[in-house]
């Protein structure tokens, strides 16, 4: 059983009561039309006991408010409590698609109540997805760089090792070699020259291990894979982008759509469709364009003229 609505009635009443504990009566009647007396005099009336009191029936009490014992026929309105009404309004512009409401139809907080289509919604949302597309596609090859660049960095290293361990074996022949023919040149046995020839050869050897070592191959190669991974991430980067200016631009409108771009509207209290103001296939301009009012009439205010 549902129960009646609630009428909260604030009435205003002015009746003339007075409260004393003397009643006054007239004092005479031999000047009272005197212009003169008239006009200053005012009555001093006389004080009545409780027997006489009692006697004629005089009533004396404080002012008080209330509850009266009868009614009393008059004008009024009857309002709607403010907030308990509320405004739908449409997030965006588009076209109406379903109507789900006629007015006087019951809704609960949350329940669609109609169905619009945003062709700029549906635009950026289309706009996104092809974004994304493109992203995701950029991120897949810079991805595939970083692979290719990682590759060929450990092969060249690897070639690198490989001649900086033979470049390092010739250094040390020669230097034996270099050490021997300097010891047999400072005993007589052998020629000067061949000593020189021995340090020449040595001084080679060791610039190709220099060489070998600060591998120009290997620095290209790490430069490469450098380059592929900010790469990878400047695509990571518009990946995010595109999905997140369509989140942006729903957040912005306070609403959510479907890929179709359909927008949901909910009714943001429960209550009563009062007023309808679209009908289906309809065309909204504007955002903020008022579609219905939502009313609680389960409590509202009466003002009655007493």
């Amino acid at each position: 059983m549902k129960t009646p609505p609630k009428l909260l009635i604030f009435l205003t009443l002015f009746l003339p009561i007075s409260q004393s504990s003397a009643v006054l009566a007239h004092g005479g009647h031999g000047d009272e039309f005197s212009h003169e007396d008239n006009a200053t005099t005012q009555p001093t009336g006389i004080k009545v006991d409780e027997v006489t009191q009692k006697r004629l029936g005089i009533i004396t009490q404080p002012i008080s408010k209330q509850l009266l014992d009868f009614g009393v026929k008059t004008t009024g309105q009857i309002e709607t409590q403010p907030n308990k009404q509320a405004e739908i309004t449409a997030p965006t512009a588009g076209t109406v698609t379903k109507l789900l409401v006629q007015p006087g139809d019951k809704v609960d907080q949350g329940q669609v109540v109609a169905v619009i289509t945003s062709p700029e919604l549906l635009e950026l949302r289309t706009e996104s997805l092809d974004r994304s597309t493109e992203a995701k596609a950029n991120l897949k090859e810079a991805k595939a760089n970083l692979r290719e660049a990682e590759t060929n960095y450990v092969n060249e290293q690897k070639i690198a090792q490989s001649e900086i361990a033979a470049a390092k074996t010739d250094v040390n022949i020669a230097q034996d070699n270099y050490d021997r023919d300097r010891q047999l040149v400072t005993e007589g046995a052998l020629p000067r020259r061949s000593m020189l020839d021995s340090q020449n050869r040595l001084l080679d050897a060791k610039t190709v291990s220099a060489r070998a070592i600060a591998s120009r191959a290997v620095l290209e190669a790490k430069t490469t894979v450098e380059r592929a991974r900010v790469q990878v991430d400047a695509a990571q980067s518009q990946v995010g982008i595109a999905a997140t200016n369509y989140q942006s631009r729903l957040q912005q409108l306070n609403t959510t759509a479907s890929d179709r771009g359909l927008v949901t509207i909910l009714a943001p209290i429960s209550g009563s469709i009062a007023h309808l103001e679209l009908t289906l296939g309809e065309s909204i301009e504007d955002r903020g364009t008022k579609l219905m009012t939502v009313v609680d009439s389960q409590a509202v205010l009466a003002t009655a003229n007493i």
